[in-house]
């Protein structure tokens, strides 16, 4: 059962677990076989606990191999919730700002009178002193430092220059983005659409690309969580879908992520469920790309291959010259997702690449059994973690998600349960399911309420509404609608008066005249009267 994600634990008692993951995890990897008696005392003072409790401890990671598996559970109030109401909370936070993260570097004794007088002067009762420390710590170190000038602080939790040398696959990988130099067309209408965005993962040891994914959104966590997704589980499904028969042996766990500084990278999400995992995040130093000289290179190579598309827009405008890349564009998403797919699996992985002078399947091969490549332990938790979400209440009519409903027999007797509102999860890769904690905390698997639908991205679900709504609007004829609304507003005008004339006992005058001439005239014809019918049949 997945109760609870990376990013919803209180920092401290997170901070906790990975400090007993790592001595766990070191420990584990250092006695393979029956651990001694001397063996788990040290253990057990190391993470100052008793035997029994270190035990306990690494029963619970060898289950679960995560993070998330030794978090303890505190009681009280839910991990991670603030008590304090917006008005003390907001003048925490501008306190820190303004006085606490200037160069002047003040201490946090004279920050907690601060905030505290303020509190006072407008009657509000003051915070406690461990209340607004934790809220300093909540606070990126690096950005703290350089706020503060501390440049002791910036240099120690700033990457070393220097050459990234690895011994192993997985050892180290690079994930970067680009706007890939191409423009693409509609699946339905073939009308060019934009440029998408590329990003893609490369093990720095063999240069095998360990997986990519292409977008026409921004490079967001979603971008960065998809790629790596793509890179540590097996492609073999993924390779036949598009029918791709090369070979793409790529799979496992890194043991560190090397990126850059972009806000994707450094969501707190991201940032949990690496760690949950065991994955660490080497975040490269800003306005310095030769830290990234790896996976820029290998972007470089890719783009070169895009020049030869429909649709280039090439590097530059003398490139370009008078060639018009929206016109001559003729490829899909999906078809440019393959192309880049062939030409990674079939061209690039075969190819001597320079620095290895092999080409990198030929180095991935020779090294692949040297080490066991790790795996997530739970396969469906770590795909969830990574997956973005939203919050939707359940209808009688089941989830209702970017236009399209959902449903699951396990969700019927959550129906009406107060209007909570439920996490759901979902692939915009594959929108023909979704993922949604019920109130118990587990997760149930809903697909589409109309079985019969076929698969689709969430692109093409956006694209078909905004295309739905576009044809509704065209449809509408705004002068009828006018015209109506006008005719109406005159029959409510007469039936006021009419109503108020009788009321004052004058007889109204009829105020509605109807004179068409296909009708015949109807003057004349006294309407107060009964007319009688007769039955014709």
């Amino acid at each position: 059962m997945i109760d609870r994600f990376p990013e919803e634990v209180d920092e401290a008692l997170w901070d906790k677990a990975c400090r007993r993951a790592e001595a766990i995890r070191g420990f584990l990897m250092r006695r393979s076989g029956k651990v001694a008696a001397g063996d788990m005392a040290l253990l057990a003072a190391e993470l100052d606990v008793s035997r029994a409790t270190a035990f306990r401890l690494i029963k619970l990671f060898r289950a679960g191999g995560t993070v998330m598996s030794l978090v303890e559970r505190k009681p009280g109030r839910p991990n991670g919730r603030r008590m304090l109401d917006d008005r003390r909370e907001e003048i925490i936070r501008t306190s820190i700002n303004r006085y606490y993260l200037n160069k002047n570097r003040p201490g946090v004794s004279q920050l907690i009178r601060d905030v505290q007088t303020t509190c006072v002067s407008v009657g509000l009762k003051p915070p406690h002193r461990r209340t607004i420390e934790a809220r300093i710590e909540d606070i990126d170190l690096q950005k703290r430092a350089k706020r503060r000038g501390e440049a002791e602080v910036v240099k120690r939790t700033t990457a070393v220059p220097g050459v990234l040398a690895t011994s192993r696959p997985l050892q180290i990988v690079q994930v970067d983005h680009t706007k890939a130099d191409v423009f693409i067309v509609d699946e339905e209408t073939r009308l060019p659409i934009g440029r998408p965005w590329l990003t893609l993962a490369m093990d720095v040891c063999t240069r095998m690309v360990t997986g990519f994914y292409l977008t026409m959104d921004a490079p967001s966590r979603l971008s960065t969580s998809l790629c790596l997704l793509h890179s540590v589980f097996d492609k073999s499904p993924w390779l036949r879908e598009r029918e791709i028969i090369e070979p793409w042996p790529v799979a496992g766990l890194p043991e560190t992520l090397h990126v850059d500084n972009g806000s994707d990278f450094r969501s707190r999400a991201f940032k949990r469920g690496c760690e949950d995992a065991g994955m660490a995040i080497n975040w490269r130093p800003p306005g310095e790309p030769r830290f990234g000289g790896h996976i820029e290179r290998l972007i470089g190579t890719q783009m070169g291959k895009l020049h030869l598309l429909p649709g280039t827009t090439f590097s530059n405008a003398q490139e370009l010259g008078e060639y018009d890349s929206k016109r001559h564009s003729a490829l899909t998403l999906r078809e440019l997702e393959r192309y880049i797919a062939l030409d990674i699996v079939g061209n690039y992985h075969q190819s001597i690449h320079g620095s290895l002078g092999r080409p990198p399947i030929a180095v991935w091969r020779e090294h692949e059994g040297e080490i066991p490549l790790r795996l997530p332990q739970d396969r469906m938790r770590f795909w969830l973690t990574f997956l973005p979400e939203q919050e939707r209440t359940l209808q009688p009519t089941g989830i209702h998600l970017f236009g399209l409903r959902y449903w699951s027999a396990a969700l019927s007797a959550d129906v009406g349960s107060a209007n909570r509102r439920l996490l759901v999860k979902y692939d915009p890769r594959d929108m023909s399911r979704v993922f949604v904690r019920r109130p118990s905390g587990n997760f149930v698997e809903a697909r589409y309420a109309d079985l019969t639908l076929p698969s689709i991205t969430l692109h093409e679900a956006l694209a078909a509404r905004r295309a739905l709504l576009a044809k509704g609007r065209r449809e509408v004829n705004t002068r009828t609608i006018v015209g109506t609304a006008i005719e109406q507003r005159k029959l409510v005008d007469a039936a006021v008066k009419g109503t108020a004339t009788a009321r004052r006992g004058r007889p109204a005058r009829a105020k509605t005249k109807v004179d068409d001439g296909s009708w015949g005239s109807l003057r004349g014809i006294d309407s107060s009267k009964p007319v009688a019918f007769e039955d014709t049949e």
